[in-house]
């Protein structure tokens, strides 16, 4: 196997991003996880087909579960095939998985997938982030600020 990932598109290894999330959610801590795939899964993945927008993670039965995320079927796979929607574990240390089960239950936080990728040793990782929902008022001006440093930017690169 070689050393660079060998995902259709992009050079970096990022299958899926969650572009939503960082609007919806003020994202305060990330974790990266690995995932427990199945080898149609890493098909699909490979080729750069995979959808988090919708999905969250969970803590439930003592792990960390990935729930919602979509990864298309894998044609040449055939009868042994995937679930696209099926629940998939993620894997942490026992330590970080208290940590974020404290979180949610304490602080009332929620766990967000934001990438989806292969790091440089080709294997599958989801960086997850605990965050709180922001409100409708709190998405406006999020978006405000986001436009006035592009526009700031805008005018000192033109000065």
């Amino acid at each position: 196997m070689s050393k660079t990932p060998q995902t259709k598109g992009r050079g970096d290894g990022l299958v899926a991003e969650n572009r939503r999330s960082r609007r919806e959610y003020s994202v305060e801590d990330t974790l990266e996880a690995g995932i427990m795939l199945v080898g149609s899964e890493v098909k699909s993945l490979r080729q750069g087909k995979a959808n988090i927008a919708e999905s969250y993670a969970s803590v439930e039965d003592g792990g960390l579960y990935l729930i919602n995320c979509d990864i298309p079927i894998y044609n040449a796979a055939n009868r042994f095939n995937h679930e696209p929607k099926r629940k998939r574990k993620l894997l942490v240390s026992k330590r970080e998985l208290s940590k974020l089960s404290q979180e949610v239950d304490r602080a009332g936080r929620t766990i967000v997938p934001l990438k989806l990728y292969f790091n440089d040793r080709g294997i599958a990782k989801l960086l997850i982030g605990t965050a709180t929902g922001r409100k409708g008022h709190d998405k406006r001006e999020h978006d405000a600020k986001r436009d006035w440093a592009r526009q700031k930017a805008r005018i000192m690169k033109e000065g």
